[in-house]
């Protein structure tokens, strides 16, 4: 069998493995020919660790990067107990080098790890560098009261609020999520990043499994006023696109539509992921529903030397 086939079969079968890394995923979102795994194996040729990456060919480059709409890859270790920290993390270092080792040729290596990968200093000793990264999350979504005790005041208002103005709808489809997202940007003068191809394949790989859905939020006259579609794995919920119309920003949907995200997916997962972002104003957002402010590891390591040329000429234009 092939590693990629191995792969699969381990899919199938480990549920600790993050939807981002599981192979109907990467399949969508790389095209099946365009991803292959590293996996390390014990003395009785079972999957104990494994790293998935997506190659993309560019101006005759080879980068290994994140998949677009991917929050994670980075490795997976088979759960296991550890007698000590010494002993976690010397086996940390063992697999992870083994790991590193198995990184085909490539001109630049550029992962965003799930958050629950903690070490990376085997990686520093192999080269690699690492920015630290947030996300936002919410644990134990199930006790939904709680949860909403814990919105700002602001929050709360706006849920009220929306409430009055709009229903929340879970049949809009793919298609009409996509043009709804299009038809926003463009209204605040910007363009979709992603084509409705891939997000047909996203849809079809993760709703069909039961991993996934799509809400919107419409008012009596059927106009949508924002959509989210989210996503979700054995552990985990993920915010992975929102729309909101910028004419009925004010309408407190998009407050409204995360609470509506949360009560749906606590009847699979334990934690409701924002996914995180940079920008002042979205964290600001995201922090203001009682989440956990999330680190996590983007590690990356550029291996040609014409690349590492052209890296430091832009920085110095830009600087």
């Amino acid at each position: 069998m092939t590693n990629k086939e191995r792969y699969i079969e381990l899919c199938n079968k480990e549920k600790s493995i993050p939807i981002f890394s599981r192979y109907f995923w990467l399949d969508a979102v790389c095209g099946t020919e365009n991803w292959n795994v590293i996996l390390i194996n014990n003395n009785k040729n079972e999957i104990i660790a494994s790293m998935p990456y997506y190659a993309s060919k560019e101006y005759g480059l080879v980068r290994l990067k994140m998949p677009r709409l991917t929050q994670k890859l980075g490795p997976w270790l088979k759960p296991r107990e550890f007698k000590s920290e010494n002993d976690k993390l010397s086996y940390e270092k063992e697999i992870f080098t083994k790991l590193i080792e198995g990184i085909p040729k490539a001109h630049e290596f550029k992962q965003s790890f799930d958050y629950t990968i903690n070490n990376w200093l085997p990686f520093y000793w192999k080269g690699f560098v690492q920015t630290t990264r947030y996300t936002y999350a919410i644990k134990n979504i199930k006790d939904l009261d709680l949860i909403y005790s814990g919105f700002d005041r602001s929050k709360k208002k706006n849920i009220n609020k929306a409430k009055k103005i709009v229903s929340i709808d879970y049949n809009l489809g793919p298609k009409e999520f996509y043009e709804n997202h299009k038809y926003t940007l463009s209204l605040q003068n910007q363009t979709i990043e992603y084509s409705f191809e891939l997000f047909r394949r996203i849809c079809n790989s993760v709703v069909d499994r039961g991993n996934g859905k799509i809400i919107c939020a419409r008012d009596d006259q059927g106009n949508i006023h924002g959509a989210l579609f989210i996503i979700w794995d054995n552990y985990s919920a993920y915010d992975l696109i929102s729309t909101i119309d910028p004419t009925y920003r004010n309408s407190g949907s998009a407050t409204l539509l995360v609470l509506e995200a949360i009560k749906y997916s606590s009847k699979y997962v334990d934690v409701f992921d924002f996914e995180g972002s940079m920008i002042e104003g979205v964290e600001r957002s995201f922090r203001k529903f009682g989440s956990n402010q999330t680190p996590y590891f983007q590690v990356s390591k550029v291996f040609s030397k014409r690349l590492k040329l052209a890296y430091f000429l832009k920085d110095l234009i830009e600087k």
